[in-house]
């Protein structure tokens, strides 16, 4: 079978036997691949302590069609179901279900977590209770759910779980982008009033066609924000730039939720407060990345409903990873991009 790996900061296609499913794994045919930011991030070296030896297999998004079923399988998912993979690349491989972190909803924490790696790939196995089987209306184009539709809908979800009420204003921080846009129509379907904030006219009008109540500049966003609403009672930030995180700060009024979502590299260095603004600010700042698997079913339900849309902005071949990559660096295309066909 065909297969993307990463070796060298170069991506190669590669012939490799189609793997074997072991124990509680499902062999899955891979119809589509979402292509994510952190794909690009991969490749470039950005996440230097994320990267395991090289070379190493590439994609994490991915809808197919179970093949076969390796021992014990057969109590989650059936041959011919057709399912998203579970959880982007920091979840979904393996959780262990009795860790204090697994039982509090939080199986990424999970020492024994995996990740789940390999769907640019014509087959992968993959353990099955990270599969979710997919209604008929969720088409293979919305592949992105997988890894961006799930992280966005689990940061805004947190807003709600850390008592921000719908109603009140939160603006997403890069809300043209892969995750924002699922992200400003997540919080649009729970009822809050939605701040998108992205750079540049034609993203403000992407974001604007998203729903949102406000699609305003980054440039000109602290002051509307500040003057209109009385600052934001939560900002998500998707942003790739430190730049955006710091904004997302400058947003908030007192009190305020902060959710991180966004990463960039390491060589932009830290957020910046100090104590005394953390002090007279009293801020909420946490992380989140991916969620959980009951989420996905949750935001499946919601896509199915019409309630949350993907914008496929590139779709391309197996072989056109790497202009498709470079294409989403310089910020070529808005939404997401997908492989929708592994043979070429």
């Amino acid at each position: 079978m065909r297969a993307v790996y990463l070796a060298d900061g170069k991506l190669v296609i590669k012939e490799v036997p189609k793997p074997p499913p072991g124990y509680e794994e499902a062999l899955v045919k891979i119809t589509t691949a979402g292509v994510c930011h952190s794909d690009l991030h991969l490749v470039k070296g950005d996440w230097p302590s994320f990267v395991r030896p090289f070379p190493i297999p590439m994609g994490h998004e991915g809808i197919g069609i179970v093949e076969e079923l390796g021992p014990g399988a057969d109590k989650f998912v059936n041959k011919d179901d057709r399912v998203i993979l579970g959880l982007g690349g920091t979840g979904g491989g393996y959780w262990c279900g009795a860790c204090e972190y697994c039982l509090s909803g939080r199986p990424r924490l999970c020492k024994q977590a995996k990740g789940v790696i390999g769907a640019f790939a014509e087959y992968i196995a993959v353990w099955v209770k990270s599969l979710v089987k997919l209604p008929e209306k969720i088409s293979d184009t919305e592949v992105p759910l997988a890894c961006a539709g799930l992280t966005g809908y689990s940061a805004v979800k947190k807003l709600i779980k850390f008592g921000l009420s719908p109603g009140k204003p939160v603006a997403i921080i890069g809300a043209a982008g892969g995750l924002g846009h699922y992200a400003a129509q997540v919080a649009r379907a729970f009822g809050y009033k939605v701040v998108g904030v992205d750079v540049g006219q034609e993203k403000i009008e992407f974001v604007n066609s998203l729903g949102v109540d406000y699609a305003v500049p980054a440039n000109e966003a602290e002051k509307f924000c500040k003057e209109t609403l009385g600052g934001v009672y939560g900002s998500v930030v998707f942003s790739p730039r430190i730049a955006g995180f710091d904004l997302g700060l400058k947003l908030m009024r007192r009190g305020g939720i902060f959710i991180s979502v966004g990463m960039p590299p390491v060589s932009e260095g830290p957020i910046s407060i100090g104590p005394l603004e953390l002090l007279a600010r009293d801020p909420l700042i946490m992380s989140s990345a991916v969620g959980t698997v009951e989420e996905m079913r949750e935001l499946i339900q919601l896509a199915a409903d019409g309630k949350v849309k993907t914008h496929v902005g590139r779709t391309g071949s197996l072989s056109e990873i790497s202009q498709i990559l470079d294409e989403l660096e310089q910020g070529k295309y808005f939404g997401r991009a997908i492989i929708d066909d592994m043979t070429k």
